[in-house]
């Protein structure tokens, strides 16, 4: 940066790290409320190098005709690997073309995370016609990959799956191609914006460049599979988890463990969340300088983040794979155990003793009875503990309440699995005293969908218990009356079932709740019934005002119709007793 003072470049290189700072760590700060306001920030900063590059470039003039190559009009340009064209990388106009596009680079991510795709895009490729300047050198090499991966994502999301191909294949031949020509580790983009004492080192750049092409390699495996092209996945799949070792990351692992789980292939899914936890442990022993200063700031560093991701990762496995065994035992067996076939047939002989160690305590077969399901619960509940030592409620808010629940939700699941009722109203009362407390702390204002969901879930769990507790009652029943501590127990589970001026679960819920509280007094037990009534009307006459909203209620309705006319009758009786008795 000639015309650039030595104090003006170190402005312009800590505003850079500002902004990524803003974009990678303070963003998870957000507030539910405002949650890009750390982007928003890091946006402006990046228009403000953009301007001061721009305007370094118009003191500069473009005369440096004599760098410049014949430049070569592509036939596709998606498929242009950029190689012999343009301004050499490496001379003044190639690193000036190389960062300005870094910038727009920069500016899609932004965009794209802060959910506006269209002006993502436009960065996207502002950043591509500035490499198009320039040909291919260990200057701008990653920003070559980079960019395209990032293109290959945003039009996949799109459904475009082929031009996603086209920007990720020209990634994967830029790759290989500079590896055969070149083969020395390239300059990582942030060292655009960077001053020389604090240049990456040779290791670092290479773990940089291989992460990149891994990714591109995961994005691939997943067109390919798309797109019918199975063995070709496979290949990428292949080469994508060897990279993950040579490079120590797991990050990329644990989204192909979450494709894989959401296809039900829990064999494939504990492999890559067993080979993320191994190299995510192996990347913690590895001296480096980001280690180094990891450990003078404490626990809250890049590899303990990972670690913590990792185990949210495994507790979504375990809730999965207890959920789904759940849904085959109760629709078809027989697709059942072929699926249990199926998963066992999958072949494990390419792991290393270190994954296969860990695969081994934790099942992939779908569990048939409690002290199956138990065992997967167990290792849930182990990555639960560890997931919340990270993502504590002062900071990780959101984080912190969804691992609650996700443990409400693996005592949920066992419960299907446990036979003795008692024991079965016991898992619904934990996730009750886990939630409860929570839900009651937190501030409306701020976090009202989540305080809603919590009391949503609360309401169902007592609702849960309730009828336990009713089918306990009834046993109790045939051989000896109800007394007063078992139906004051039924009834705080009734009445907590119903959430103040909410319905719980609309109003036919809350009509069946007041109908089924047990009262000794007779003028109580008339009032519920009398609730009862009125919020079965309410839905009968909301459809006759809302025809539209019949074919969303039918079932409801047709109750609702019903109760309607029998509810009536069972007060009048009620009126008529009283009446007597007086």
């Amino acid at each position: 940066m000639a015309s650039l003072s030595s104090a003006e470049w170190r402005a312009l290189c800590d505003k850079f790290t500002t902004a990524q700072n803003l974009s990678e760590v303070e963003s998870r700060k957000d507030p539910a409320n405002d949650p890009f306001r750390s982007k928003y920030k890091a946006r402006e900063l990046l228009r403000e190098i953009y301007c001061a590059l721009k305007s370094f470039e118009t003191t500069e003039g473009e005369n440096e005709s004599g760098d410049q190559r014949p430049t070569e009009q592509p036939v596709d340009g998606e498929r242009e690997d950029g190689f012999g064209r343009g301004f050499n990388g490496d001379s003044p106009a190639g690193l000036r073309a190389a960062k300005l596009g870094a910038v727009e680079y920069y500016l899609g991510v932004n965009h794209i995370e802060t959910e506006e795709l269209s002006a993502g895009q436009e960065h996207l490729m502002n950043c591509m016609k500035q490499l198009e300047k320039c040909s291919v050198s260990s200057e701008n090499v990653s920003l070559y990959i980079h960019v395209r991966n990032q293109l290959g994502i945003l039009w996949a999301g799109r459904d475009e799956t082929e031009k996603a191909q086209g920007f990720l294949e020209t990634a994967e031949s830029i790759y290989q191609r500079y590896m055969k020509e070149e083969g020395s580790p390239p300059m990582d983009m942030t060292e655009y914006f960077t001053t020389e004492e604090n240049q990456l080192t040779h290791q670092e750049r290479t773990k940089r460049f291989e992460l990149a092409y891994t990714h591109t390699m995961y994005y691939l495996a997943q067109v390919y599979k798309n797109l019918g092209e199975q063995r070709t996945s496979l290949n990428c799949v292949s080469v994508f988890q060897c990279k993950l070792v040579v490079i120590g990351t797991s990050i990329p692992g644990l989204q192909f463990r979450g494709v894989c789980i959401l296809q039900g292939r829990y064999m494939e899914g504990r492999h890559c969340l067993s080979a993320a936890t191994v190299i995510a442990g192996l990347a913690g022993e590895v001296p480096s300088e980001a280690a180094a200063q990891e450990s003078k700031e404490g626990a809250q560093g890049p590899a303990e983040t990972e670690r913590a991701e990792i185990a949210r990762c495994w507790i979504k496995y375990c809730l999965n794979l207890l959920q789904d065994a759940e849904k085959l035992l109760q629709d078809n067996i027989g697709s059942w155990i072929l699926r249990q076939e199926e998963c066992s047939t999958f072949g494990s002989e390419d792991t290393f003793d270190s994954i296969a160690s860990l695969e081994e305590k934790v099942r992939c077969l779908f569990p048939l009875d409690f002290t199956e399901a138990r065992a997967v619960f167990l290792v849930g509940q182990t990555y639960v503990t560890q997931a919340k030592e990270y993502f504590e409620i002062d900071g990780y808010v959101t984080d912190h309440i969804e691992i609650l629940q996700d443990h409400s939700a693996l005592f949920k699941a066992l419960a299907f699995f446990e036979e003795d009722l008692e024991r079965r109203c016991k898992m619904h009362k934990r996730r009750i005293d886990m939630l409860e407390p929570i839900c009651n702390d937190l501030n409306a204002q701020y976090y009202l969908l989540i305080r809603r969901q919590l009391m949503f879930e609360l309401a169902e769990t007592y609702n849960e218990m309730m009828d336990l507790k009713l089918s306990l009652a009834n046993r109790q029943a045939d051989t000896q009356p109800l007394d007063n501590h078992t139906i004051k127990k039924f009834n705080h589970l009734c009445s907590s079932s119903i959430l103040p001026d909410t319905g719980s679960g609309g109003p036919v819920q809350s009509a069946r709740l007041h109908s089924r509280l047990i009262c000794s007094v007779p003028s109580a037990q008339l009032d519920n019934l009398n609730k009862s009534l009125d919020n079965y009307k309410y839905v009968v006459e909301y459809c006759e005002a809302h025809p539209e909203a019949v074919a969303a209620v039918e079932t409801e309705l047709e109750l609702s119709q019903e109760m309607v006319g029998l509810l009536p009758i069972k007060i009048n009786r009620l009126k008529a007793r009283m009446a007597t008795n007086n």
